[in-house]
């Protein structure tokens, strides 16, 4: 169609061109009308520079198997298509979403060689800063991505070193008092074995040992005061046969499940002048069963963090399979324990029904730590407690993982921005900006769901939802801050220009 440069110096794209600046643009470009339909699809060769004249124009990005609508617009002069042109070779020329018109539609077309010279020469010193910002942003956004990651890291491994810290110690500490316990045993074993025993009386002591060490592994749970109470009658029931300082051993006997059934035992198979000898010698018995009981519980616990810790990085495993997303939560949570504190209230709220899910669970970790992360320091935001509630259910044929704070909320007129890269509303320091964008591309590029938030002072939730099923054909895997975030800048300029 016929090139008006009166028409087209009326686009606020093109209006401060001079006349022969306008003139070259229609010799070297074009007017094409376009009937409903495609005018170009994502993915293929860019090889022209769409500004629309009168009509309207649907943007979309292909997501999975399916194309998401970002931006419909009837406004004339919105721009599309080959709009990195000017940076060459450096970068695939290739369009970066896919345009269709609704209804008879005018554009003014100029191919990509063309409109990359027209830039180079009408305006180097936009060219350089447009290269500068697009090559300097993706190299920013790749170093501190790997400084994100690094922190993360950091973070991860100081919380994970200070809860394998407490039951280490813990099992130190009762292996020095159970080597002080056996030696006491062995010399009160002595002390015994050169009393006045009969054989009989030995062996029947001993079957109470042992009888005294099966009740130690099945000691009931009591109640502080249920403890208290029994512990006076411990005491006194020792002090009436002769034991003056059994206050000492009945917090113990307590501890261990015993009580005057057990004493009375003892006493009818001991004579009166050799019971407390006795007592004292089943006292060391009861603390090594219950410093025994002690290390066996620090070492499992060392063990099962070692375990969340390998569940949480996933070496050994696939990196694409199929995963139980509860799995997943619990690493993280442990993982992340030491940063959520005892301020925060940590509730599960799991569907266990709900099926194993195909994806990448590593990198779904990494989703949950950025969103565990932000929401415990929403909660202490404001230096109060609060509590985290982490949620899953199962919504048509996808699964929900939602994470509820009742932290200050995210307020409504940066609710839109807050996937952007390098926004936060933390402090200079503590934040890069680039942990939910790096979540949003992990859920929705790699592993075709949504991620999307909702949130009011004091109930903030951060919604995943993930297929059920594989798609057809899986992502080929890549780096979490080496997807399209510039791709999507793209989209979003045609939008800004709405």
């Amino acid at each position: 169609m016929p090139c008006d440069r009166h028409e087209i110096g009326s686009l606020f794209l093109f209006e401060k061109l001079s006349p022969e600046q306008l003139a070259r643009l229609c010799a070297e470009g074009r007017v094409e009308r376009f009937g409903p339909g495609p005018v170009y699809t994502e993915g293929e060769p860019a090889t022209c520079f769409y500004v629309m004249i009168e009509g309207t124009v649907v943007l979309y990005r292909r997501v999975g198997a399916d194309d998401v609508e970002v931006s419909r617009t009837s406004q004339r002069g919105v721009y599309a298509g080959a709009m990195q042109a000017y940076l060459g070779d450096r970068v695939p020329q290739t369009y970066n979403n896919s345009m269709r018109v609704t209804e008879s539609t005018r554009f003014f077309v100029m191919p990509a060689q063309s409109f990359a010279d027209i830039m180079a020469e009408w305006f180097p010193m936009a060219v350089h800063l447009l290269e500068g910002l697009f090559f300097g942003s993706k190299n920013t956004q790749r170093a501190i991505g790997q400084r994100e990651r690094l922190l993360a890291l950091g973070s991860l491994s100081a919380g994970l070193t200070h809860e394998l810290n407490n039951p280490a110690a813990a099992a130190v500490r009762a292996t020095a008092a159970l080597r002080e316990r056996v030696g006491k045993m062995r010399h009160k074993l002595s002390v015994i074995a050169k009393g006045p025993y009969s054989r009989e009386a030995l062996a029947d002591l001993i079957e109470i040992q042992e009888r005294t060490a099966e009740l130690v592994a099945k000691a009931p749970v009591l109640s502080p005061l249920e403890a208290s109470d029994r512990e006076d009658e411990l005491a006194d029931w020792l002090e009436d046969h002769g034991l003056p300082e059994g206050w000492r051993f009945a917090p113990t006997f307590v501890q261990a499940g015993l009580d005057t059934d057990w004493l009375e035992q003892v006493a009818a198979t001991v004579a009166d002048d050799v019971l407390p000898g006795a007592v004292g010698w089943l006292n060391y018995t009861v603390e090594t069963e219950l410093l025994m009981n002690e290390i066996d519980d620090s070492t499992n616990r060392v063990s099962h963090l070692v375990a969340a810790a390998g569940q949480y990085a996933q070496l050994d495993r696939a990196p694409h399979r199929e995963v139980d997303v509860h799995e997943l939560l619990d690493s993280t949570l442990l993982m992340l324990s030491g940063k959520i504190g005892s301020r925060v209230r940590v509730v599960k709220d799991y569907d266990r029904s709900l099926p194993d899910v195909p994806a990448y669970p590593a990198e779904l970790n990494q989703v949950w730590t950025n969103l565990i992360d932000n929401a415990v320091s929403a909660i202490g935001s404001d230096g109060g407690d609060g509590t985290l509630t982490v949620r899953t259910a199962r919504e048509g044929d996808r699964l929900l993982v939602e994470f509820r704070d009742t932290g200050p909320g995210v307020p409504e007129e940066i609710r839109s921005r807050i996937f952007d890269p390098f926004f936060t509303t933390k402090p200079v320091g503590e934040g890069t900006g680039l942990g939910l964008d790096i979540s949003w591309r992990i859920v929705v590029s790699k592993h075709h769901g949504s991620l999307q938030v909702e949130s009011v002072p004091g109930d903030t939730r951060f919604q995943v939802l993930l297929p059920l099923t594989a798609p057809e054909a899986e992502p080929t895997p890549e780096t979490e801050t080496g997807s399209d975030a510039d791709d999507r800048t793209d989209t979003e300029t045609a939008e800004e220009h709405t």
